[in-house]
Formats: structure tokens, C-alpha cells, sequence
């Protein structure tokens, strides 16, 4: 497991040197409780994976992965632009950017090779979050062969079709009273699994379902907590954008808004990796006694 390196230490010591001498014993106390080793450790491993520089990383293979396949999966059972404003919750003026880029860009019908096509290019998002979970828990860096290309297949497709099941599930949910309640368990409920089940699918269950939950548990939390917010934000950008820059200030916006969902994504698995593995009492009850890490394969 990831720990404190030699020079974060040195890092910390100097940092204390600043503090006024009658308060670094209370510093030193509120750093070794609890809150504050989880916090200080979390702030390590934040830095260590490099969360913005990957965030963006893995926003920009969402956008370039993600999107392609929602248009192929629609191209086959319906209108792409339709299906991309109904699960993306686009405003009119957006969806009507993104219904003539659409129709500028040619048909959108896929043959067999134009699938293949798009899958294949689609799987680059699996490889950069494979990096960037075997990252947080200190793992050598993934291997790739075609022993991992079903993996990598099966997370694109299970991603692109989680969005649609997201807001298709949560409109029939709705309706049920009270009003928007189960809406928001239901998507709760698909945002975990999703959380849960990429990082084990893509790290060969190396690090096990025990160890992944609290990550996968608070992913869920945050995006439920911040979606009301970012809807809100997301349509009057969409709107701004779409009327001052067509269809590139659609794609900027989107871009903007996957950042921020591809950090939260990492910095809960950072916090997660953190609390199951601190050796504190909730740490141990959130490892359950168990290995989290198996012996590494080749993945």
C-alpha cells in the first residue's frame, strides 16, 4: 500500500518548523488523530497520482470514447441526436447544435468495420483509468495484451450504457412518490456499481470488492450531492455556449463538466484507498480483516 515517502516526511517536518513552538505539539497531536492522518495521507496520495494532470487525462478520453459509442449504440436502435439530448440533458439550442453537426458530419449509420472502429478507439479510456486506478493503490503500471481487450470492451460499453440506463431509470423512478426520492436512490445505486465494478473489472479483481466500496460509496454520494448544482450550471453553459459557438462551445462545456466528474471519480478512490487502508479502527472495519490486495497478475 502506498505510504508517506521519505521526502513527504522531510516535507512535513520542515512545514512544522514554521509552526510557533507551543503549537506544534497540538499540531503534531491533531495530525496523528484520525481526521488528520486520513486528510494529510489523502493529500499525499492526491499529489502522488497527480489528480489534475490525469482528471483531464480521463475527461478527454470520456468525451473522445463515450460519445462515439452513445452515437453507434444509436445509429442502431435510434436518432442519435435524440438519444445524446435525452441522456446528456441537452437544452434546445444545444440539442439543435448537435442535431446539425450531426447531420453536417454525414450519416451515422455504422457498418460492421465502423464499428469495430469506434470500439476499438473507445477502449483508450479504459487504458487511462487502468492507469489511473493502478495508480491509487500503487500498482505496477498495467499491462497490455490481448488477454485485458475484453476488459477494456466491457468497461466502454458498460459506461456508455450506464448513462442511458441512469436517465432512463431515474425518470421512470420519478414518478413514483414522493416525488424525485427514488430518482436520486436509483441513480445513487448505478453510480456505485459503475464505481465499483470499473476499477475491479480493469485491475483483474487484483484489488478486491471490499477494498473499492468506500470509494465506489462516496463517488455516488458527491454526484448526487453536486448534480442538482451542476444541472443547473450545465443548461444556462450549454445555452451561452451553443449561441455564441455552436457546436465547438457544446463540446468545451461537456469537456468542462467530465473534468470535474473524471476528479471526483479519483479523488474518491484516493479517499477511499486512504480509509480502508488507514490502521485506525475504521480502517479495520471497513477492511473487514481481509487482504485487499491480491498478489498482482498480469493485467
Amino acid at each position: 500500500m502506498p505510504q508517506p515517502t521519505t521526502a513527504q516526511e522531510a516535507r512535513l517536518e520542515r512545514a512544522l518548523r514554521l509552526v510557533p513552538r507551543r503549537l506544534q505539539r497540538p499540531v503534531n497531536s491533531m495530525l496523528a488523530a484520525w481526521p488528520g492522518r486520513i486528510g494529510l495521507q489523502t493529500l499525499w496520495s492526491l499529489q502522488r497520482i497527480e489528480i489534475f494532470d490525469r482528471s483531464m487525462a480521463v475527461a478527454a478520453q470520456l468525451f473522445t470514447s463515450v460519445f462515439p459509442m452513445l452515437i453507434l449504440l444509436a445509429s442502431w436502435f435510434g436518432n442519435p441526436s435524440q438519444l445524446l439530448s435525452s441522456t446528456l440533458g441537452m437544452p434546445p439550442e444545444a440539442e439543435s447544435q448537435v442535431d446539425v453537426a450531426l447531420k453536417e458530419s454525414g450519416s451515422t449509420t455504422f457498418g460492421v468495420i465502423g464499428a469495430v472502429i469506434v470500439i476499438v478507439s473507445a477502449t483508450s479510456l479504459s487504458r487511462a483509468l487502468a492507469r489511473a486506478f493502478a495508480a491509487v493503490w500503487g500498482l505496477a503500471k498495467p499491462r497490455s495484451g490481448p488477454s485485458a481487450a475484453w476488459r477494456w470492451v466491457a468497461v466502454v460499453l458498460a459506461i456508455a450504457l450506464s448513462l442511458v440506463a441512469i436517465r432512463r431509470s431515474q425518470t421512470l423512478a420519478d414518478g413514483i412518490p414522493p416525488a424525485h426520492v427514488w430518482g436520486e436512490i436509483v441513480a445513487f445505486v448505478l453510480l456505485v456499481t459503475v464505481a465499483l465494478v470499473v476499477p475491479w473489472v480493469l485491475l483483474a479483481g487484483t484489488v478486491t470488492v471490499r477494498a473499492l466500496l468506500a470509494g465506489a460509496v462516496l463517488f455516488g454520494i458527491v454526484i448526487v450531492v453536486v448534480r442538482p448544482f451542476a444541472n443547473v450550471w450545465l443548461s444556462h453553459s450549454l445555452e451561452a455556449s451553443a449561441s455564441r459557438y455552436g457546436s465547438i462551445g457544446v463540446a468545451f462545456t461537456y469537456l468542462a463538466w467530465l473534468y470535474l466528474v473524471a476528479w471526483i471519480l479519483l479523488a474518491t478512490a484516493v479517499l477511499g484507498q486512504v480509509l480502508v487502508t488507514d490502521n485506525g479502527l475504521a480502517g479495520r472495519w471497513l477492511a473487514g480483516g481481509k487482504r485487499l490486495v491480491r498478489p498482482q497478475q498480469s493485467l
